[in-house]
């Protein structure tokens, strides 16, 4: 028996196409309300703590997300409060959105932009993107939730820095959230590398880059991380980490007590570690069942689980990592990236 088990089924997928988006891009499914109930009735069996999501990409994203809530509710033993995680494309269109998460105590939400409106467009994947999370902010904060933005900054839009800083002083985030108690909060960082991000790898910050970013910015940021320098928060360059790395002959696993399972439309499992993907598939759930997926998964069984519990990081860095790039990772990130390179080896 696990302590506890997470699993969340990825019923309807996403509006967006982000291209940081770390579980990476499939296409969106169309799942009922009996194949949740299926789900968390196959890995009841194994926990005496089971929690459902219906989601692990957009949340809320279909019209009936309170009935999805409740049902999810009904079939979890353990049941969080809501995320501060939000559908930016739902709150816009829904005007009952906003107030049923205030019901349920949402005090703050996080949204997503990557400068202006040009680029967050772009990098969202989707047109009006960036309007729809201005109009999202109003929205939250005329119904008392405090929004907390998030940057993701790279090499191409580092130059948007700025903008951002106009935006929160315009548009007095700070002082609109202290009329009713809250707190605004912004934070910036380069995102894991894996996934859709794994793609932006080129345009991964630099050393050089650092100074390039306002001091207000990197003040909230710092707040947001718990840090006191920037570097502590981007992390250290790649170069250095593979000098760090090449005597390193330590694995790892990836086995918990306390799972968490992403399961797809299509009912293949993956752990929560990294990008669903074929080199982390625990198997189907439909046509192995979950009492292989679980023994799969407790023994290491999937590509990426074995290689990280057998192969000595250093062996894995000294295939996949480049000695001259100056790009910057924080260094579980870096080895989950040299991971999933070594993986399709």
């Amino acid at each position: 028996m696990f302590e506890r088990i997470t699993v969340c089924l990825d019923m309807y997928g996403c509006p967006n196409r982000c291209k940081h988006c770390w579980v990476g891009h499939s296409s969106n499914g169309n799942l009922t309300k009996d194949d949740l109930i299926y789900v968390a009735e196959k890995f009841r069996p194994f926990t005496n703590a089971l929690t459902v999501y219906d989601w692990y990409r957009e949340p809320d994203y279909r019209d009936n997300y309170q009935e999805l809530w409740d049902l999810c509710s009904r079939l979890s033993d353990v049941r969080e409060n809501h995320f501060e995680l939000i559908s930016v494309w739902r709150i816009v269109r829904d005007r009952e959105y906003v107030k049923w998460l205030s019901a349920l105590g949402l005090k703050k939400a996080q949204l997503t932009l990557f400068g202006g409106q040009e680029k967050t467009d772009f990098y969202t994947g989707r047109k009006n993107a960036y309007n729809e999370i201005l109009e999202a902010i109003d929205i939250l904060l005329a119904n008392q939730i405090s929004p907390r933005i998030q940057m993701f900054v790279n090499k191409d839009n580092i130059g948007e820095l700025p903008l951002i800083e106009t935006l929160i002083t315009k548009s007095e985030l700070e002082k609109r959230c202290r009329s009713f108690g809250g707190e605004f909060s912004f934070f910036m960082h380069q995102g894991s590398c894996d996934g859709e991000n794994e793609k932006r790898y080129a345009v991964r910050l630099t050393g050089d880059d650092l100074h390039k970013i306002p001091q207000a910015l990197a003040d909230y940021t710092l707040k947001h991380f718990h840090k006191t320098r920037i570097e502590d928060v981007f992390g250290k360059s790649e170069q250095t980490l593979c000098e760090e790395l090449k005597n390193d002959n330590s694995t790892a696993s990836y086995v918990s007590e306390t799972p968490v399972f992403f399961v797809d439309n299509r009912f293949f499992v993956y752990p929560n570690v990294t990008t669903p993907g074929p080199s982390w598939c625990l198997g189907n759930l439909k046509t192995e069942g979950a009492e292989t997926i679980l023994e799969n998964y407790t023994q290491s069984k999937s590509v990426g689980q074995h290689i990280r519990l057998t192969v000595p990081v250093c062996e894995i860095a000294a295939s996949q990592g480049d000695v001259t790039s100056q790009r910057l990772f924080e260094k579980d990130d870096y080895i989950q990236y040299l991971t999933n390179q070594y993986c399709r080896l």
